[in-house]
């Protein structure tokens, strides 16, 4: 699959996926939600694994590299985001885990030696500040203690998330079998948001409403196995700094699907930002020398 329709495929469905999230809230516990999210989409990942006969034994020596990926990327940065949205709004949340792609070129860096070219520096700072523009009118009212908490528990979950990107790549890099790492991750993250569910007190329950499991559902096989194989594979291919840009692509689109099912009001500086995001995402991603070329043939075209 092209690397434009894995980034498309990925972003389509997180962006998605805050909707779904909306519907989890209610007697379960945050981090149950997550435990179930994860316990499904691992043995369902691995139950689709044995069918299509991959192997599921892996290399023992890559057992902690595989638990730490998914301790971090399924487990703990999702709990994290959780708890921070109980104190903040989706829309500052979304900002602060736009902080992700910042995160991830440093994290190139420190982990890989991988210089941090001026395109993909810039293109994180748009990317960064469109999502800002974005949802300035939530953060202009942001106030008090509860808000900072739900802050630094979404800054947080973006490190954790980058620092899992970090891993992922680490795995890939090292040919560890990508399917059965993300089942096997998820079972650890899933694993590791029961074993707090239980620490600090929370009732393991279920909500066996329609809406609860029917989100759960797509949660667990559209927003975890679809979209985080597309997003591995991907990362794979084109690095952690660049991937991790979907960061910045899953808010707008989800602001775009809340205008339309929860009637969101736009404001100019929404579309200003809009646009700030889209020309970062440009940079980001595209070949500037493959576009540049294309512009001068069309404008020698004309000529």
């Amino acid at each position: 699959m092209p690397n434009s329709l894995l980034y498309a495929l990925a972003t389509l469905i997180w962006g998605s996926t805050w909707l779904a999230i909306t519907f989890q809230y209610g007697t379960v516990p945050a981090t149950a939600s997550v435990a179930y999210r994860f316990l499904l989409s691992g043995a369902v990942m691995l139950l689709w694994c044995a069918y299509r006969r991959i192997p599921l034994r892996l290399p023992l020596h890559q057992a902690l590299w595989i638990a730490l990926q998914g301790g971090l990327m399924f487990g703990l940065g999702y709990m994290l985001v959780y708890e921070a949205e109980r104190h903040i709004s989706s829309g500052l949340v979304a900002v602060l885990n736009s902080s992700m792609v910042a995160f991830n070129l440093i994290g190139a860096r420190l982990a890989f030696g991988r210089r941090i070219d001026g395109k993909s520096a810039l293109g994180a700072m748009l990317g960064i500040l469109g999502i800002v523009l974005v949802f300035w009118p939530e953060l202009s009212e942001v106030r008090g203690k509860e808000a900072l908490h739900g802050a630094l528990c979404a800054i947080l979950a973006a490190i954790c998330a980058s620092t899992g990107n970090m891993v992922a790549q680490r795995n890939r890099e090292a040919q560890v079998p990508l399917l059965p790492t993300i089942g096997y991750g998820m079972l650890v993250g899933g694993g590791l948001a029961l074993l707090t569910t239980v620490a600090t007190g929370q009732p393991v329950v279920f909500d066996t409403r329609p809406s609860y499991l029917l989100s759960l559902a797509y949660l667990s096989c559209f927003g975890s196995i679809l979209a985080f194989a597309a997003y591995l594979t991907l990362l794979g291919r084109i690095g952690a700094a660049r991937s991790g840009y979907i960061a910045v692509a899953v808010p707008v689109l989800a602001l775009l699907l809340s205008s339309r099912f929860e009637h969101y009001a736009w404001h100019t500086v929404t579309v200003c930002g809009i646009a700030v995001a889209i020309v970062g995402n440009v940079i980001m991603l595209a070949d500037v020398r493959v576009l540049l070329g294309r512009l001068s043939g069309r404008l020698e075209a004309r000529t």
